[in-house]
């Protein structure tokens, strides 16, 4: 259920701001946002995994969290961020 180291070196090269990086709020986002969208794979054929989605809804709200705090630190940041990742907000 969770992503591949390969994956997540992809979303680290793609998503960083700078070489070298890989704990800025964009690229945490990129990373939340792959796992997210595997455990709602995942829910489509296992709808009574509650313990996994309680995991899937505290992903969600770090992914809320940390949205909202590039927000606040830079709006067009957010914006650029939100279209490139495809989220709805």
């Amino acid at each position: 259920m969770s992503i591949t180291a390969e994956e997540k070196a992809r979303l680290i090269k793609e998503y960083a701001t700078k070489e070298g990086d890989t704990g800025s709020p964009e690229v945490q986002v990129a990373i939340l946002s792959s796992r997210i969208a595997t455990l709602t794979e995942h829910f489509k054929g296992h709808k009574k995994d509650n313990h996994s989605r309680r995991g899937l809804l505290m992903m969600v709200a770090q992914r809320r969290k940390l949205l909202d705090y590039v927000k606040g630190k830079d709006e067009s940041r957010y914006q650029s961020l939100i279209q490139r990742l495809g989220l709805r907000r």
